[in-house]
C-alpha cells in the first residue's frame, strides 16, 4: 500500500513518518479481543498478527500507556494496546490529547501482533515466584491505531 493510498484509507490521521512501520492494511476481516488472547495462547512463540477491533473501556500508565478492552486490565478475556512513550506522543500531537484521554470509549482498529506477556507478581520489590498472563498488542507508530 502507498503513502498516498494509506493516507486516504485513514481518516483521522495524517501521516508524517513516510510509512515508517508497515500500514494498516484495508480488510473487514478484524479479530476480536477473545479471539486475540485464544490465538497468543496458542502460539506463545509468534502470537496472531493481524488487524485487532476493540472498544477502549479502560486505560493505564505506567512507562507505557495501556488501552485495554475490558474494565479491569487482569481479566483473563482482556487485550491490552501497550504504546510505546514514542508512539503515545506521536498520537498526543495527532489527537490534541493525551490518547488514554481521547481514546477511551471509542472503536479502534490496531494492527500489530497480539503476544502473551508474563506479569510477574512482586513484593517488597522481590518476585514472589507467583505470576500471571496478559495479551498484548505492541505499538511503536501512530499509523497502527485507527479510530473507527
Amino acid at each position: 500500500m502507498t503513502c498516498k493510498k494509506l493516507a486516504a484509507f485513514s481518516l483521522v490521521f495524517v501521516l508524517a513518518t513516510g510509512c515508517a512501520t508497515a500500514p494498516m492494511p484495508a480488510t473487514s476481516s478484524w479479530i476480536d479481543p477473545g479471539q486475540a488472547v485464544l490465538g497468543a495462547a496458542a502460539a506463545p512463540q509468534s502470537g496472531v498478527t493481524g488487524v485487532f477491533a476493540l472498544t477502549v473501556k479502560a486505560t493505564g500508565h505506567t512507562k507505557k500507556v495501556y488501552l485495554n478492552s475490558e474494565l479491569d486490565y487482569r481479566n483473563s478475556r482482556n487485550l491490552s494496546v501497550a504504546l510505546t512513550p514514542g508512539a503515545a506522543a506521536e498520537l498526543e500531537s495527532l489527537l490534541k490529547s493525551p490518547p488514554e484521554v481521547a481514546l477511551k470509549g471509542k472503536r479502534i482498529l490496531v494492527a500489530g501482533t497480539a503476544r502473551r506477556v508474563r506479569i510477574d507478581f512482586i513484593v517488597d520489590d522481590k518476585q514472589t515466584g507467583k505470576y500471571y498472563y496478559q495479551t498484548h498488542v505492541l505499538v511503536t507508530d501512530a499509523s497502527q491505531i485507527r479510530i473507527l
